[in-house]
C-alpha cells in the first residue's frame, strides 16, 4: 500500500513552506534572553549577567557554540 498522495488528489492550497519562513534565530540581534533560552537556563539577573559576558567574549558565534 502506497503512503504517497498522487498530485491529482492534493488540495490547491497544499504547498511547501518557503525555506526563509522555516528558520529563525538570526546571527545578529541575539539578546541575552535568547542566549539563556538556548542554553536552557532560567532568565534571572545572575544568568543575564553570565549570558552578557559570554556574548561579549564570544561575539556573534556565542549562540552557535551552544548547539551540538
Amino acid at each position: 500500500m502506497s503512503t504517497t498522495t498522487p498530485d491529482e488528489s492534493r488540495s490547491s492550497d497544499d504547498h511547501c513552506t518557503p525555506d526563509a519562513l522555516l528558520h529563525s534565530a538570526p546571527a545578529r540581534d541575539v539578546t541575552a534572553e535568547d542566549y539563556l533560552m538556548a542554553a536552557g537556563r532560567d532568565v534571572t539577573p545572575k544568568n543575564l549577567d553570565w549570558a552578557r559576558r559570554k556574548m561579549e567574549k564570544d561575539g556573534p558565534t556565542a549562540i552557535e557554540r551552544l548547539m551540538p
